[in-house]
């Protein structure tokens, strides 16, 4: 096990370094630059001379081998510099923005699978019937409707009955105002809960139909076990093994994937930053953003992997 997992950390830390170096280079080869930007927007302001100085300020001057070597050797020492927008600390603007993510990904998360892993056993314990059709349909069009499509119906049918006020300029946190926090993120985490609950649950429903078509299955239940003994203590267990990688990419990728949910419902959170970094080129904020996005994927997945060994004895990790 030790061993395994330190060839996996090097392997993520292999991973997050490309992800790293191609963040720096993309937002570079596209048109523009914060200097030219910033400047731009007074025109007496933008002369040759003062764009080249602005440049020069920001280090935008200095040849591209200079600037990643620069990036790479700051990045390993953990200062990810200055934002070009704000001129606050880049781990600043992170520690503004990762805790309304954090809360609008847990709340996702917590729609999502309360809802999927019941869904899917239900379904698959009256396989056929018209409860498991109507289940399958849901699922079906959760998988089909853009998460954007399913906010914003969401957004009409509160309004048009004028449910609750939806805040979007208070951004209180949970464990500031929990009331307005929660009436803030219901649409969204609805809205991502929904689209996150197709495929758990449609995998949960085949693994679990195919489990219980297992020999240990019927003599668990020629045994005398309840049937409810029966699903949990046996069936679930190893149809969760699939189900878990699924489980696991969806937390691994909840945090980087809220970029439409936050810009709709003017969440200043991760997902908001990479937007708003990239339209302003602030490429520090970009960078870092994006690395720490990466960071969290691998280390989600890394523990993912593990987890494998803990809900199944006969897996070994080597």
């Amino acid at each position: 096990m030790q061993g395994y997992i330190i060839r996996r950390i090097i392997g993520a830390v292999f991973v997050v370094f490309l992800v790293g170096t191609f963040s720096f280079f993309a937002i570079r080869v596209l048109p523009g630059d914060f200097a030219t930007a910033s400047l731009g927007l007074d025109a007496g302001s933008a002369s040759a001379e003062n764009i080249a100085q602005r440049k020069a300020d920001l280090g935008l001057d200095l040849p591209i081998g200079e600037q990643y070597a620069n990036w790479l050797w700051d990045t390993v020492r953990l200062d990810l510099g200055t934002s070009f927008l704000t001129q606050n600390s880049v781990w600043y603007e992170i520690g503004r923005s990762l805790p309304y993510s954090i809360e609008l990904g847990v709340l996702i998360m917590i729609v999502g699978f309360t809802v999927a892993i019941p869904v899917g056993l239900i379904s698959a314990i009256f396989q056929d019937k018209a409860l498991d059709y109507s289940l399958r349909g849901l699922a079906i069009l959760a998988l089909a409707a853009p998460v954007f499509w399913t906010a914003a119906i969401a957004s009409l049918v509160v309004l048009q009955w004028d449910l609750f006020l939806i805040d979007v300029i208070g951004q209180p946190h949970l464990w500031e105002d929990p009331g307005r926090a929660i009436t803030w993120y219901l649409i969204p985490m609805f809205a991502g809960g929904f689209a996150g609950t197709a495929t758990t649950m449609r995998l949960l429903r085949s693994q679990m139909l195919e489990v219980l078509r297992q020999d240990y299955v019927r003599t668990a239940r020629s045994k005398g076990l309840t049937e409810s003994a029966v699903i949990i203590r046996h069936a679930l267990r190893n149809a969760l093994l699939p189900v878990l990688t699924v489980m696991g990419v969806t937390i691994a990728t909840i945090i980087g994937s809220q970029v439409i949910l936050e810009n709709m419902f003017n969440i200043p959170g991760i997902g908001n930053k990479v937007l708003t970094s990239l339209f302003a080129r602030d490429n520090p904020v970009f960078q870092s953003v994006v690395l720490i996005i990466a960071v969290f994927t691998v280390l989600t997945n890394l523990v993912v992997d593990i987890m494998y060994g803990v809900i199944d004895p006969r897996i070994r990790l080597s």
